[in-house]
């Protein structure tokens, strides 16, 4: 998940609200409930919800490197995982031990967020997943080795997967299935979780392309990719990769979700919107709202409990240049102390 995607050369950012990118309505039950500036140096890429543990993880990346850690209920900081310069968190829920997806990749202890160990990888650490049906945790990287799995109980290397491509989102089906949207190749790997093979490539056929978000419906196994371009929503058949349907999102995706009991999936995205859309049933599917947030709120975690929907974001300066013909401009300086967490709800 590449940080900080500029969508456009933009201005003083300053949580100005975006205009949808989309055709979607823009009503709806959803809106943003609270915006916590919590503020601190460096970069920052995915957010993650320990809805059990409740707790939320942030990995920021700069001088120094840490895994922020504040109360999932009241979002105030209750401490850090020093020293981890991760892109993103997880935590096995029997083990109690979280993960970050550093180099090397640091082991904690999730009830006291004391350091256990480090485990040394390969690649380039990015995406991360939990995986409860055999008490995994996978470690997602662009270049080989595409995939690290390790034992979430002992932190052991259990093996590598080749995907032939750059993960970007992972998920799992908790029966020995993960599906992978695979970014530069416009297809969702598929994993085997008892042998580690890849069984197979789920082509997007030109519905969406540079996917960077993926969830899924696990009761009627139904897969959501989020894409860049172009701006859609592929909806696909977990069993056979059949595309059911394809729906507008906003532009500059990073990230999606899905509530099973409400039925929705959320993608957020980077020009200021949360699309949601609604599963009315398994071969039905709608854009029920375009929710209005902050620029560069792209990353997003559910809180399976309180059923709301926290993204991270900062302000930035105006970029130093405009943009070249055919390029993207260099981004601005972040404003300090502007790092903020939103919750989205009804």
């Amino acid at each position: 998940m590449r940080r900080f995607c500029l969508i456009a050369a933009i201005g003083m950012a300053c949580f100005a609200l975006a205009g949808s990118a989309q055709d979607a309505p823009a009503a709806g039950p959803y809106k943003l409930l609270k915006t916590a500036k919590v503020g601190g140096a460096g970069g920052f890429d995915y957010v993650y919800a320990d809805a059990v543990g409740r707790r939320l993880y942030v990995p920021r990346t700069g001088t120094p490197p840490r895994i922020t850690v504040f109360n999932l209920d009241t979002l105030e900081p209750i401490g850090e995982i020093a020293d981890a310069n991760a892109r993103g968190a997880a935590v096995d829920s029997r083990s109690h031990h979280g993960f970050g997806s550093s180099k090397p990749v640091v082991v904690w202890d999730s009830k006291t967020l004391e350091k256990i160990k480090t485990i040394d990888v390969q690649g380039g650490p990015d995406g991360i997943l939990d995986d409860p049906f055999n008490g995994r945790v996978y470690i997602f990287s662009h270049r080989a080795p595409n995939v690290t799995v390790i034992d979430a109980k002992d932190g052991s290397v259990v093996g590598t997967v080749d995907l032939g491509g750059a993960p970007e989102q992972a998920v799992t089906d908790g029966k020995g299935h993960l599906y992978v949207d695979i970014e530069d190749k416009n297809n969702i790997a598929v994993i085997d979780a008892r042998t580690l093979a890849v069984t197979a490539h789920y082509d997007l056929a030109g519905k969406g392309g540079t996917c960077a978000g993926l969830a899924m419906d696990l009761k009627n196994n139904i897969l959501f990719a989020s894409c860049r371009n172009p701006q859609t929503m592929v909806i696909l058949n977990a069993a056979d990769g059949k595309i059911i349907d394809a729906l507008p999102i906003g532009a500059g995706t990073d990230g999606a979700v899905f509530n099973p009991k409400t039925m929705e999936v959320f993608s957020s995205q980077g020009d200021g919107t949360l699309t949601v859309i609604k599963e009315n049933s398994p071969a039905s599917f709608a854009v029920e709202q375009t929710v209005q947030t902050p620029q560069r709120a792209k990353t997003l975690t559910l809180d399976s409990k309180t059923d709301r929907i926290l993204l991270i974001t900062a302000e930035f300066a105006a970029p130093p240049s405009p943009a070249p013909a055919g390029g993207r401009a260099a981004r601005g300086q972040m404003v300090p102390d502007s790092f903020s967490i939103l919750v989205v709800g009804k």
